[in-house]
């Protein structure tokens, strides 16, 4: 009989302790009275449920269920690499079907990366702070983080600069990509200006080092003009050989069919096509064929037109409740997103927002996720992040007065 099971586990495993944020949500789910600000969850009133039902009937019918109910292909299907190569071109985007790869969702496609580079102790560059999902993906591989303070206009690429200097002058070992979430990123809400996406390539080329561009809300601006990816300036100026991109349908289209895509050198995703052939095989014809019908038959500007507008309509709402409830005298302050789904708060330095999480469900019924999840390393502990898109606009006021009065009464 085996009685302990740990000194059987890999090193690679034995410490690994998974989402922080998915057990975060897991203490919720029990309490009917808890609004949560804590998810990242799109709002079902912009799902395509129609368009969805004759999506499945058509995928369904006839022969045609027989080859969805069978193995597919590993890459992934024909329509949906054809669909997914003429939505790129909305964002002057120009790939093959060599440089594509359909993903069981944008984590799968963190997985994969973070698989195919990293070995433990290896260096990823990435913002502080930065999406808690990249970070656990990569954490199953053991790297090491260097990680710059974000700025009001995204990543700090001087600041990127000095650490890389500072790694070449010891004779260091370079970090094996930077990472990035230029369009609203989780959990700031911060979007990268052009001039730095300029800069981070320049940046890249210098000290040749991949970037990977993690872009789930880039089509969910909503003031201002969306600016080119890094991926598309990479392939003008630079003809397209330091950029991986990471995508994902869930934001966009909805999280439930757990299917994305990476972009980038073929030979890059031919590899993470052989890791695929060993964790998940394929991913379910069903939903690419979904997805396939998503961006080719259904109007997907008119979807995006309706997110902004309903997105909007919350986040406005949502910046001036805080106004109201925090006043300048409570120390408490946050970013203010041009689109995505996410505020980053800060509260003042004696606030440890970890056990205020705990305080705020058990006593005001109100959750966020506590900002140290999002840090690869040395986290701040007054920060938070929290979610307008998922709860509706009633409780939306409700929530931001209970957190308000939660820290207000904190000792």
């Amino acid at each position: 009989m085996i009685k302990n099971w740990s000194r059987r586990f890999s090193e690679n495993a034995v410490n690994y302790e998974g989402y922080p944020i998915g057990k975060t949500l897991e203490l919720l789910a029990s309490n009917p009275n808890l609004i949560s600000l804590a998810g990242g969850l799109p709002s079902p009133d912009v799902f395509q449920k129609a368009e969805v039902r004759l999506a499945t009937k058509r995928s369904l019918e006839g022969s045609r269920i027989d080859s969805v109910m069978q193995y597919s292909s590993i890459p992934g299907e024909k329509a949906l690499f054809d669909a997914v190569i003429n939505y790129l071109k909305r964002d002057k985007i120009n790939i093959k079907e060599e440089n594509l790869l359909i993903t069981t969702s944008g984590q799968h496609g963190l997985d994969l990366a973070g698989r195919l580079f990293l070995n433990q102790g290896d260096l990823v560059m990435l913002d502080r702070p930065t999406f808690a999902g990249a970070i656990v993906a990569f954490d199953l591989n053991r790297p090491k983080y260097i990680g710059v303070d974000i700025e009001d206009d995204g990543s700090n690429v001087k600041g990127f600069r000095k650490k890389l200097e500072a790694i070449k002058k010891k004779g260091g070992k370079m970090p094996k990509f930077i990472y990035v979430v230029p369009d609203f990123q989780n959990p700031t809400g911060i979007s990268m200006s052009v001039e730095k996406r300029e800069a981070m390539l320049d940046l890249s080329y210098e000290y040749d080092i991949p970037v990977i561009e993690d872009s789930p809300y880039k089509d969910l601006r909503y003031y201002g003009k969306i600016p080119p990816s890094i991926f598309s300036i990479d392939q003008k100026k630079y003809k397209g050989t330091n950029v991986i991109g990471l995508y994902t349908f869930s934001k966009i289209f909805c999280p439930g069919m757990r299917v994305g895509f990476n972009i980038g050198p073929a030979e890059v995703i031919k590899k993470m096509c052989n890791i695929k052939e060993g964790n998940i095989l394929n991913t379910p014809k069903y939903n690419q064929d979904i997805c396939a019908a998503y961006l080719s038959e259904m109007d997907i500007e008119k979807h995006f037109d309706n997110c902004r507008k309903y997105y909007k309509e919350k986040l406005k709402l949502f910046l001036g409740e805080m106004e109201k409830n925090f006043p300048k005298s409570s120390g408490v302050s946050w970013t203010k997103p041009e689109g995505g789904l996410f505020l980053w708060v800060t509260v003042p330095e004696h606030i440890d927002t970890e056990k205020l999480f705990y305080e705020a469900v058990e006593k005001y019924n109100v959750a966020f996720v506590p900002g140290w999840q999002f840090y690869g390393g040395k986290p701040a502990n007054n920060h938070m992040r929290l979610n307008f898109s998922y709860s509706s606009k009633e409780q939306l006021v409700e929530a931001v007065k209970r957190l308000a009065k939660c820290i207000k009464d904190h000792k």
